[in-house]
This record gives structure tokens, sequence and C-alpha cells, in this order.
């Protein structure tokens, strides 16, 4: 039905009305049409985010919920600077592109699949500002593709990390006017199906430019807005910690031993030794 712009969104309204407002700044769109299928639908792209041949139906049996862990993984200036690193100093990259691969890859090495396994990355991309004409200020619907490139855990552990990188960019470059036509145009003739997900699916979303935090309902901005017991995906979500630095925090809700396992692969990576052995990352009941 909508997407997270939707969502903050409708909270901002909500927010401004309890404050006083007779209607809200920017007036709700429905106009749901606009991303319809077309007549005669017309799939043109290879929808990997929603093929059933990647599904994996012993998943079940290392996600119980008494063997489950939620950590959620903060990322400041300093951390961020450590990963650029790793890179060569000229290479072009956001943080965003960085951070993804760097979690993909962790996440990776913490299943410890064979090499010759296929490993797919699955971006959540807000595709709002693909579309020309424009969709209608206040749209508020779903706008979101998942865009999904697929490489072997062969590749993607032991090539340089701008291989990694490059994937991420590529994945999201994907995410097109054309693209999100064709998603329609694939869901009206094939049912509808749901994502294709399983322990093999890395898929994230950047919600950094999602200001949940600058709703409003009349008592003062609020300390955090996001995901805080995360099952679904993971989340680069905008955060400030205890010491008053703003930075990045994602969530993950990972097996306990595969969790073990992706603290020590990033610790590695941030070469965080601590004598005390105290990791990286946040006990999440934010």
């Amino acid at each position: 039905m909508g997407d997270a712009v939707g969502l903050l969104q409708f909270l901002k309204a909500v927010g401004e009305m309890a404050r006083g407002a007779l209607s809200p700044t920017i007036s709700p769109v429905w106009e749901r049409h606009l991303l319809n299928a077309r007549t005669p639908p017309r799939v043109t792209y290879a929808h990997l985010e929603f093929d059933q041949e990647f599904m994996d139906r012993n998943d079940d049996e290392i996600t119980q919920p008494n063997n489950m862990v939620n950590l959620s993984f903060f990322f400041g200036s300093n951390e961020i600077s450590t990963l650029r690193k790793l890179i060569p100093p000229h290479y072009q990259c956001t943080t965003h592109d960085i951070l993804t691969a760097c979690l993909w890859r962790c996440h990776t090495k913490a299943l410890q699949p064979d090499p010759d396994q296929h490993i797919r990355l699955i971006c959540i991309v807000n595709t709002r500002s693909k579309f020309n004409p424009p969709l209608p200020l206040g749209y508020y619907g779903n706008t979101i593709a998942y865009p999904t490139t697929v490489t072997t855990a062969d590749k993607l552990c032991q090539s340089p990390l701008e291989y990694t990188i490059e994937l991420v960019k590529h994945t999201k470059g994907k995410a097109t006017e054309e693209y999100m036509k064709s998603t329609a145009d694939f869901l009206v003739t094939n049912g509808r199906p749901g994502l294709a997900l399983n322990r093999w699916s890395f898929l994230l979303s950047n919600l950094t430019r999602i200001k949940f935090q600058e709703v409003d309902f009349g008592w003062g901005k609020a300390v955090y807005g996001g995901d805080a017991h995360n099952t679904d995906g993971k989340h680069l979500i905008p955060f400030t910690n205890s010491k008053g630095e703003d930075g990045i925090v994602v969530p993950l809700y990972l097996p306990a031993l595969i969790m073990e396992r992706f603290v020590n692969e990033l610790n590695s990576l941030l070469k965080n030794e601590n004598p005390n052995g105290n990791h990286n990352y946040i006990k999440s009941n934010m």
C-alpha cells in the first residue's frame, strides 16, 4: 500500500494537525493508476527478486525463534573512515555503497557457504525521483523497487572490495522508471508473487534520508525513528549515539552462531581489538 516516504508524509500530516493545523502542509494524493500495469503488459527485465527458484525450504531449520539474536551496529565517522581505507584512495563511492558492500560481505562469510553458492543482493530503492513526468507531490503509495544482483560466494568474498561495491552500484542503478513499469507488468502476469527470500539473500534499505525523527505530535521531535526489532531485512537508519555522535545504525536479526561470526568478520574489517572484548554493537531494545 505504501512505503517509508509515504508513511513519513502521513505521520507528519498527523503531527501537524495534532499541533493545531486545519489541514496538512502537503495534501495526500491517491492516483494509484499512475503505477498500474500497462495494457498489454510488457516485462522488460529479469525480476530475480521474485524468482521462486531461489527459495530455500530448509531456512526454517536455522531460524528458530529461540535461536535468534537481535543486535544493532553503529557506524560513526571513525568506522566509516576505517572502511574507506580498505579501498584505493581515489575510488569513488558513497557511504551507502561501501557500508552495504561491507555488511553484505560480512554476512556472506558468516553463513560459510560453498564457494559456488549463488548469493543475492536485493536493494530496496525509492524510485520517486525516477519518473518523468514526476509523480505528483503528496503521492504516498508504494514506489519501491527491489532490483537484484546474483554472484557467487567465492567471487564476493575473494575479490577486492571494489568488486562488491560495483555490484551494489549496479544493483541500485537498475531501479529506473522502466524497471518499475516492468515490475507492475510482471506482478500482474505472474499472480503477484512475494519476494523470494532465503538465507543467501541480503536485502538492504537505506533509510538515512527518511527523517522519521522529525515527526512532532506536539511533544517535540522523536529521539529515534526506524526499526528496533527487524526481521525482514537490513536497514541503514540515521542515529545519534549516547556520546552525541551522528551516524548510521543497522539493526540485524540473525541466528546466534551466524551473528557471532558476523560480529567477528565486522570487527576484523574495523580492526577492533579492544582488550575488554567489547564489540561494536548496541543491544537492540531501542
